[in-house]
């Protein structure tokens, strides 16, 4: 069976790999392992089809050094034994692990002893964060590389090249398409070197349009797989986008959430922000999401940006505070440290001491309520914003009436 040609484009030397100038090139870190024969345990970590798995190989082919694949997920503990059999064999080797974050316990207590020795050099993949998903022990014997999503302008050099090659013979594509291919990608290489392929076999004269290409994806591509931490990068970005009243970034976030159709995150999330930084400011907001997320489970996709898009830009545009969450967190902390005291006598279940405040005018009369031991305490520190204006005016009101 043929190779898929994004393997037959599989760069060979270190200068041929696209993207990532912050570790290939002159004077930069990868560049000058191999330039000076020498290469540690590392860690690779970034989004599909930037270039992992081609800079690992490249780096132990031009090293000249053995080495053996495996997976984390799929290759057991007996295979991992097999390496470090071979490794004393031939006083080392390079295990290059594709998703290290899915790497067990018992796998990991086989593998930390070669890799304290060095009689195993480990290159690890993964598409989630290391600080996150990789154990501390294995974390630790290795260096940590982040790579670098690749851009638009990558994606087409790659292309470029691609074109060339013997397998797509009398190919015709103009720059058009090959930016169309590209900005379809989600600039995850490997898909466009996929896509360009499939549309050079689906036609039968060569020629390669915009339309052909789109007759095959018309959706582009991104990397938020919803149990990833790509997922709750753009989950993140929402919540940022937001609460940084920028409504741009935040229609943005939020439609890349919808293309992957993943409503309840986005209903969780805006939950969260609506009372975490919005809050009192707004306190409107809440129900109004309620509303909001009730339409968009009433109507279902595609219909359900409609209502989604309107209230995210509501929030995005709405006065923000975290006052609220921020005095509550501060009140669990209190209670966490021990700091609490005993409740006042007139507050307990039939005290005849406690005064009732609508038996007073405007429903309020002085007494204390917190405990002796923090009676002074202030949770509450208002922002004089939005509709907690009011309510700062009530709370400073209030303290000057205790204070007398």
């Amino acid at each position: 069976m043929d190779k898929p040609l994004a393997i037959k484009l599989a760069p060979t030397k270190l200068n041929e790999i696209i993207g990532q100038s912050h570790l290939i090139g002159k004077g930069k870190i990868l560049t000058n392992l191999v330039k000076n024969k020498k290469l540690f345990s590392m860690i690779l970590y970034g989004k599909p089809g930037i270039g992992k798995t081609s800079i690992a190989n490249v780096l132990v082919k031009e090293l000249d050094l053995r080495y053996r694949f495996l997976n984390a997920t799929i290759n057991t503990k007996k295979d991992i034994d097999t390496v470090i059999e071979e490794a004393k064999m031939y006083d080392g080797i390079v295990l290059i692990m594709d998703e290290i974050h899915r790497l067990n316990k018992d796998k990991q207590d086989i593998l930390l002893p070669q890799l304290e020795s060095g009689l195993i050099t480990l290159i690890g993949m993964t598409t989630s964060n290391p600080y996150h998903s990789i154990n501390p022990a294995i974390r630790s014997r290795c260096q940590l590389f982040e790579l670098n999503e690749l851009t638009t302008k990558d994606i087409i050099k790659g292309l470029k090249k691609a074109i060339k090659h013997p397998d797509l013979d009398d190919i015709k594509i103009d720059d058009k398409s090959i930016e169309i291919i590209a900005k379809l990608s989600g600039n995850d290489l490997r898909y466009a070197y996929n896509l360009l392929e499939i549309a050079y076999y689906s036609t039968d004269d060569k020629i390669i349009t915009v339309d052909k290409v789109k007759s095959i994806n018309n959706k582009p591509v991104f990397f938020s797989d919803k149990n990833s931490d790509g997922h709750y990068d753009v989950l993140s970005g929402l919540q940022k986008s937001i609460r940084g009243s920028d409504i741009d970034a935040s229609l943005h976030y939020l439609a890349r959430l919808i293309t992957e159709g993943d409503l309840d995150s986005i209903y969780r999330r805006l939950s969260v922000i609506a009372y975490e930084d919005i809050g009192l400011a707004n306190p409107a907001i809440g129900p109004r999401l309620d509303a909001a997320i009730n339409a968009a489970e009433r109507v279902g996709l595609p219909e359900a940006r409609i209502p989604l898009g309107t209230i995210v830009s509501e929030m995005a545009l709405s006065p923000k505070s975290n006052t609220a969450h921020v005095a509550f967190d501060s009140a669990l902390e209190d209670i966490e440290k021990g700091n609490v005291g005993t409740i006042p006598k007139h507050l307990k279940t039939n005290s005849k001491d406690y005064k009732y405040p609508h038996n007073y005018e405007g429903s309020y009369v002085k007494q204390q309520y917190l405990p002796d031991k923090i009676k002074n305490k202030k949770y509450y520190e208002p922002k004089d914003i939005g509709y907690e204006k009011n309510l700062k005016d009530i709370y400073d009101k209030l303290n000057k009436i205790k204070e007398s």
